[in-house]
């Protein structure tokens, strides 16, 4: 049996997407999620409790699969330079596909209060997590690299957030950050010396 509320979700998280490609959060409407949807208020309210828990689950639910992109993105077996590389790659490429739901993230989330503040620290906690998983293998042991700590891993991952967020408002090109992202990653994450 196929579950039409399920359905109907997705299509409203997908109608959020939309809508946020054309205009900033603060001034999308829920009318403007149901147009893309093609759907009405009252499925809207079925599925979501306000415009704002919309938004939420779809940051969610997209910050999720980032996480399993970039981990994917990763070869656990080759040098690690080559999983500093792929992985700051892999993060640039999901943000690049869709910039406005990146700048929606980055810059709208941080303002809808306790919502926000909990999804934030999901997110981040998401990411310093993976970042120690990718960091915990023989090989990155063998040469000196170590998991990061918690505080090391939201510095990092908090700096590289920002310089995405001002590259995209400014107009630039995130393939053009890759090298300097890769850069700060080595040096944070490299080998110590002993």
């Amino acid at each position: 049996m196929i579950d039409t509320g399920t359905g109907f979700r997705d299509r409203l998280l997908q109608g959020m997407a939309g809508a946020l490609r054309e205009r900033d959060y603060h001034e999308v409407t829920i009318a403007d999620v149901v147009n893309h949807a093609r759907t009405s208020k009252r499925t809207f309210y079925e599925q979501f409790a306000s415009k704002q828990e919309c938004f939420v689950a779809l940051l969610r639910e997209t910050n999720a699969r980032m996480v399993r992109d970039i981990a994917a993105a990763v070869t656990r077996e080759a040098p690690w330079q080559v999983q500093a590389r792929q992985a700051v790659e892999a993060l640039i490429a999901s943000m690049e596909s869709d910039p406005a739901l990146c700048l929606s993230w980055l810059r709208a989330a941080p303002s809808l209060g306790e919502a926000g503040r909990a999804l934030s620290r999901e997110t981040m906690d998401s990411f310093v997590a993976l970042m120690r998983t990718l960091a915990d293998t023989p090989e990155l042991k063998a040469a000196g690299v170590t998991p990061p700590s918690r505080e090391v891993a939201i510095t990092l991952f908090g700096g590289l957030r920002e310089l995405i967020a001002i590259t995209l408002e400014e107009g630039g090109d995130l393939s053009g950050i890759a090298g300097v992202a890769t850069e700060v990653v080595m040096l944070v994450l490299g080998p110590r010396p002993r």
